[in-house]
Order: C-alpha cells, then sequence, then structure tokens
C-alpha cells in the first residue's frame, strides 16, 4: 500500500450486530491518489489508541462525560463532536513520523487487514435508543470502574495484631486480598486458628467504610500450595473445591476468589505437582466463574511468565482463563535473592540488556502474558514492600549493573515506561554476553526464579516479626542476612530515615546506590558487609507509573504490613493517578 498522507471521519453509519451501534466511516488518501473507505467503531479507535500508547487523545466516552438523558444521546451534535474528535486524532497520528509508518496504524487503515479491534460489544459503541436506563447505569458503573486504575495489597493473617482490620485506612485500597486459607487433603478449604474472626472483621470494617473497598479471600501461599494439584485433579475434586469457595465467599461475604497456586505444574516449595495443572485450573476457573456469577472477582497470583503447561513450557495461549479471570496479579518480585553478589529483587525492567534473568521483570512479564492473549486490562502489577538482605561487600549490584558502552539508561527507560516523550528512533540495547568465567572470587547470584514467593512471616527467608526488632542495634542488620526484610523495618532499624519530603535516604553508615539497569535502589555498608536490595518510593513509583502508562489493570503490594505507615502506598497510589 501506497504511503498514507491523510485520514478523516467522512461519515457515519450505523450496523445492527450483535447489537445496533454506530461506525464511523474513515476516508483514507495515500500518496499515489488513491482513495478508499474504512468503517471502525469507536471501541477500535481505543484499542488502536492502547496499542501505540501514543500522546494524543480521543474525544471522550460518552457515557462518562454525558448525564444519562437519553435523547441528548441520539443528538447530532454529540455525534458530529466525536466525529471531530476522531478525525484530529488521526490527523495527529498521521503528523507524527514515529506513528505514521507504524505497521498498527497502517493495518487499522487499510481495508480487509487484520487489525485485531475490540470484538466484544461495547456500550460506547451503542446507538443511544438501543440502551436501556439500567443497561446504561450499568455500563457507566463499569467504565467509571475502568477509567483509574485499582490499587491493591494483600493482607496477610498474622499481621492483625499490629494492624487491626478495623484501624486501617479503607480510602487506601480498592482491593484487599486476605491471605491465607490453604487447600486441604479433602480438596476443601482451611483457616489458621482465630484467622475467621479476622476475616469477618475485615470484611465488616472494609464494606461499612463507605470507600468501596473489595475483600478478596486468597487461598494457598508459598507454605500453603500443597494440595492444590489433588484438588484440581479430578472433576469431582474439582466441584468439592469449587463448593468450598462458594461457601467461604457466601458465608463471608467475601467480593471474590484469589487462586494462589505457587505453581501448577511446578514444585514450589516441593508441593506435588502433574503435567495437567494447567488444563485442570482452567476448568476449575470455568466452573468457579459460573457458580459465582459475573459480579465476583476471581484472580490469581502468577509469576511474569504464564502457568507452565503440560510440555514443560510456559503456556502460548492463556486467553481461555482469561475470559474467566476478572484479575491476573503478577508477583514482579523475588527475582534475585539474598547472596554475596546481590542481584535486584523487582526489576523494572532489562534496561541494560544484561540480565541473567531477562523473562523476569514488570516489562518482560507485560509482554509475555499479552503476547499469551492475556488483555493488559486485567493485567495487576505486584510491587514489593520489602527487600532482601546480603553479607556482601559489593557496592553495585553485580552481573546487571554494566551498562554496555554509549548505552542511553534514562532514554531506554523512559521507553520501557511508556512516556509519551519516548520514541520509536530509541534503539533496544544489545544483549551483553556472559563472559567466561570472571574473577577470583565471584559468585553467581541468588537466583529465585520462576520469582514471587507469598510465605509467611518468620519462614525460612521471610521478614522478622516486628517484636524481634528491639534486640537490634541501630543500622545492624546481620541478623536479617539471607532473608527478607520490611521497608518499615529498614526504617525501625535505621537503615534508612524518612526525610521532610516524605523520600528516605541511608543512615547509620549506609550509602544509597542506584542501579539503572533494573531501576531499583541498593543499601551497602562495607564495613558492615551488608548489602540491601529493595524498593523505595522512587522506584515503586516508576512501577505503577509503568503500569498506568501501559494500560495494565493497576497495582498490587506485598503486602501492606511492609509499608512505613502508608508512605509507599500514597506514592503507588499517585503515580497510578489515584
Amino acid at each position: 500500500m501506497s504511503v498514507i498522507v491523510a485520514a478523516s471521519v467522512a461519515s457515519h453509519t450505523t450496523a445492527s450486530a450483535p447489537r445496533p451501534h454506530i461506525l464511523y466511516n474513515v476516508q483514507v488518501k495515500t500518496a499515489d491518489g488513491k482513495i478508499s473507505t474504512v468503517s471502525k467503531r469507536y471501541s477500535d479507535f481505543v484499542v488502536l489508541h492502547d496499542t501505540l500508547n501514543d500522546p494524543g487523545s480521543l474525544p471522550p466516552k460518552r457515557i462518562l462525560a454525558t448525564t444519562f438523558v437519553p435523547a441528548a444521546w441520539l443528538d447530532d451534535t454529540l455525534i458530529a463532536e466525536r466525529k471531530a474528535g476522531l478525525s484530529a486524532y488521526l490527523t495527529g497520528l498521521l503528523q507524527s513520523p514515529q506513528f505514521r509508518a507504524h505497521t498498527t496504524l497502517i493495518d487499522f487503515l487499510t481495508p480487509s487487514s487484520a487489525f485485531a479491534g475490540s470484538r466484544d460489544f461495547n456500550p460506547e459503541d451503542a446507538l443511544p435508543s438501543t440502551l436501556t436506563r439500567k443497561a446504561a447505569l450499568e455500563a457507566q458503573d463499569k467504565l467509571s470502574a475502568q477509567a483509574t486504575p485499582i490499587y491493591a495489597a494483600y493482607y496477610p493473617d498474622w499481621s492483625s495484631d499490629q494492624f487491626p482490620p478495623a484501624s486501617l485506612d479503607f480510602s487506601k485500597f480498592d482491593i484487599l486480598l486476605f491471605a491465607f486459607a490453604t487447600p486441604n487433603s479433602s480438596s476443601t478449604i482451611s483457616f489458621d486458628s482465630g484467622s475467621t474472626s479476622t476475616l469477618k472483621t475485615l470484611v465488616t470494617s472494609a464494606h461499612n467504610s463507605g470507600k468501596g473497598t473489595k475483600v478478596v479471600l486468597s487461598i494457598g501461599g508459598w507454605g500453603g500450595s500443597t494440595y492444590f494439584s489433588q484438588a484440581m485433579s479430578s472433576s469431582a475434586n474439582r466441584t468439592t473445591f469449587v463448593n468450598a469457595c462458594v461457601s467461604a465467599v457466601n458465608t463471608y461475604n467475601l467480593d471474590g476468589i484469589d487462586i494462589d497456586w505457587e505453581y501448577p505444574n511446578e514444585s514450589g516449595a516441593g508441593n506435588p505437582h502433574s503435567s495437567s495443572d494447567a488444563a485442570n485450573l482452567l476448568s476449575f476457573f470455568k466452573s468457579l466463574r459460573t457458580a459465582l456469577g459475573t459480579s465476583k472477582i476471581i484472580s490469581a497470583a502468577v509469576t511474569q511468565l504464564p502457568w507452565t503447561g503440560s510440555n514443560g513450557q510456559p503456556l502460548t495461549d492463556v486467553s481461555a482463563y482469561a475470559a474467566q479471570m476478572t484479575y491476573a496479579n503478577i508477583m514482579n518480585y523475588d527475582v534475585f535473592g539474598a547472596s554475596s553478589s546481590p542481584g535486584p529483587n523487582a526489576p523494572l525492567g532489562n534496561l541494560c540488556g544484561n540480565s541473567q534473568l531477562p523473562q523476569y521483570s514488570a516489562q518482560a512479564a507485560l509482554s509475555q502474558w499479552t503476547a499469551a492473549g492475556f488483555p493488559k486490562s486485567k493485567l495487576v502489577l505486584g510491587l514489593p514492600l520489602y527487600g532482601y538482605v546480603s553479607q556482601s561487600s559489593k557496592t553495585t549490584l553485580e552481573h546487571i549493573a554494566r551498562p554496555p558502552a554509549g548505552l542511553k539508561v534514562q532514554e531506554y527507560k523512559e521507553k520501557v515506561l511508556g512516556l509519551p516523550e519516548r520514541g520509536l528512533a530509541c534503539p533496544l540495547p544489545s544483549v551483553q554476553e556472559e563472559t567466561a568465567g570472571g574473577s577470583e572470587g565471584d559468585e553467581k547470584p541468588n537466583l529465585l526464579g520462576p520469582a514471587g514467593n507469598h510465605a509467611r512471616a518468620g519462614a525460612q527467608g521471610q521478614k522478622k516479626p516486628r517484636e524481634e526488632l528491639k534486640a537490634e542495634a541501630a543500622g545492624d542488620l546481620s541478623s536479617f542476612f539471607g532473608q527478607q526484610i520490611a521497608f518499615g523495618q529498614l526504617v525501625s532499624l535505621g537503615a534508612l530515615t524518612k526525610t521532610s519530603s516524605g523520600t528516605y535516604v541511608a543512615a547509620n553508615g549506609y550509602t544509597e546506590g542506584w542501579d539503572d539497569c533494573s531501576d531499583t535502589p541498593f543499601l551497602f555498608n562495607t564495613s558492615r558487609k551488608t548489602v540491601v536490595t529493595y524498593d523505595d518510593t522512587y522506584s515503586l513509583g516508576d512501577k505503577a507509573l509503568f503500569a498506568k502508562q501501559n494500560g495494565m489493570a493497576g497495582a498490587f503490594t506485598w503486602s501492606l504490613d511492609q509499608d512505613d505507615g502508608y508512605t509507599l502506598t500514597n506514592v503507588i497510589r499517585s503515580n497510578l493517578g489515584k
């Protein structure tokens, strides 16, 4: 096809299937003088805009932009305004060198192309007269919920003493995931002693707060996934497990179920597993959705790669799962653990092209899940409120912190974050091959993949309870060597101190470093032979912005009890646009 030089919405018409809706007829002119017409729905323009992630703007959605008055929706002026806005949007794209030649835009403007627009019926496309008042108001609620990314957090049952449910500021949370119930040998679910009382209080407090906070029961966890494979292994077991989930939802007035299976067809914490796990999980989701109906949340905690299929490789098509699920919660943390050569806990991306685990980052996760057919609008990015303490004398994050010569990390970071000022002219960095051997004394970092680990406090590699803090000297983290540490503990123990601006700086002999290649901070104190790899206000803000700018459903944290008050939560919410 010749170069496209102009495109505008020349007229509009209607179509009858699947329900009466408006089609905008786009007249396309090419450099050779030929003129063609393509018909698009408003939702097709939305898909184009989301795919390009361009800085332009679409005319506003009617349902959100107008008060519900059916007669007003029929006003030709409103349709004319949308036509003008869509024309201006296309003109802006064609005036930009970086988007004019983009294959997605070319496909969009080419008749009979394979452009993958929105195929589901969208109320925004409807002829106003075909929507009843009830349908319109329901659509308004749905679109309002989608307009702003969600912020969710896991609430561990073991944190109830330090953070009683009734004391929480529910205005901070759209969803609280109560962790954990666990599957048992009878294919039903079990609770820790006393946790159901906490859950009841949490649900009552959340629902009575007037803030709209939903409470979802998370089942499983790192140490609680032993019986998942068995519970999913047969139709009878799945029915029993589904019934147990539904019973919990009804008994505790829950807003949904979160499946934290670590991991299907993987051993996780030494769990039994089967090559049929992933297929059985899909059957379970289908049955659970039928049993719960469409209004309840069904989510799952997942790694940066889709579930492992029967062939031992990540699934290449997870669209059937997405059809049943509300969200997939990506656990983008525990990528590198504690080691004498520490690496980042939660990389934003492989910004220097030399990570030993390039598939494990926020950027890679988004690419890998969407490539397998999971909509980005259903992907929630996990952010850790903890780090790892390593016994090490390093002053950089070895094995990942050496960018290739000439690499413009800030320029690439803008591209990864999806900021408007990025350009397609910014090249991806070339992958740096790992050199053979290494310096004497070098030790390979602790590679934890598959990343993501929701374990109980006090378990191996997990944060110590706060009541143990009083025994520690200021800045002495030696008792945490090889383990996780909560951000709040870094502050309480004196490795970090909060500034008047709400950010944090190193204290008690620590130096703060920054790893450009993963976009994460770290602390080091050579005299104490201590390195802490963690996330702070800057790195968490960047990852939250990444989720927002790339059209993800939002972000969640593991876990709310590890914050320093609500400081990190507030930063994440702000960068999500909340």
